[in-house]
């Protein structure tokens, strides 16, 4: 993703200063034109303005560790990062002490879709000021912004709608091998859901892999299965329950531990349908 955004804001003719541990991600951020710093705090010091896409809220923290001396007053951060809400409120906090904006900005789409400019959606968690302050750097990013409420909430809105763009992929992994039982072709019947009122736009973005079994990763299987654990935290944290999600983090668990945690989440139908990994 932080190759995306880079390509984003390259191409709209902002600079852009950034670090990353992978040496094939620098050899890549230099081609798009990305002015490489020495390390994370060298990119704080240099910057007023700091785009954070990380695995998870500790990598964050551990950025920000590192760059704790460079961090200042006015100083605006936006993370990318889909982690625990009640982190992203304690980090908050953390650095509103030091006169540092942080907003949570969460993602509603893959990098490839970014790239692309396609119809992607930021749900943006924080305060007011610091959300208009940054709005035209977020525009360049994606195609629509939204400020969905204070602290962790662009954090809460991503569970949410991850939470659903998940089941929906389940169900259709799942329509497309009850498909199958009947004797269809996975194909056949993803054109006649595609017609039909069970369309979702999910179709579009995993029904050809599904049937096609490309599971080069868009977004990682094991990496969602982190957002469901999220979820259910969270609901628990609520008192609220998920019992779609329970089923669906069986699912994803066997999925992983089938091999296929790396390759892109579509490849739950291959448990579903009982495969092994390729």
């Amino acid at each position: 993703m932080g190759a995306a955004f880079a390509q984003r804001l390259r191409a709209a003719g902002w600079e852009v200063i950034g670090f990353d541990l992978a040496p094939t991600c620098q050899q890549r951020a230099r081609k798009l034109g990305v002015d490489l710093a020495r390390d994370n705090a060298a990119v704080f010091a240099l910057c007023d303005r700091v785009l954070l896409s990380l695995p998870t809220l500790r990598e964050t923290k551990m950025v920000l560790r590192e760059a704790r001396h460079d961090l200042r007053p006015g100083q605006l951060l936006l993370d990318t990062t889909t982690g625990e809400p009640e982190q992203t409120v304690a980090i908050h906090r953390r650095l509103a002490a030091l006169g540092v904006r942080y907003l949570d900005t969460t993602i509603s789409g893959n990098s490839e879709q970014v790239a692309a400019g396609d119809d992607v959606l930021t749900m943006v968690g924080g305060d007011a000021d610091a959300f208009a302050a940054t709005r035209g750097l977020l525009r360049v990013l994606t195609s629509r912004v939204r400020h969905v409420g204070p602290a962790g909430s662009g954090a809460r809105m991503k569970l949410v709608t991850n939470l659903v763009l998940g089941l929906n992929r389940a169900v259709l992994a799942e329509g497309l091998c009850f498909a199958e039982k009947l004797g269809f072709t996975r194909r056949a019947a993803l054109e006649v859901l595609v017609a039909s009122k069970a369309y979702s736009a999910i179709m579009d973005t995993k029904g050809e892999k599904m049937v096609r079994e490309d599971f080069t990763p868009q977004a990682r299987l094991s990496q969602h299965l982190k957002d469901v654990r999220l979820m259910v935290r969270a609901a628990r944290a609520a008192q609220f329950k998920l019992p779609f999600t329970h089923v669906h983090r069986q699912l994803l668990e066997a999925a992983e531990r089938a091999g296929l945690g790396a390759l892109d989440n579509s490849a739950l139908i291959k448990v579903l349908a009982g495969g092994k990994a390729r």
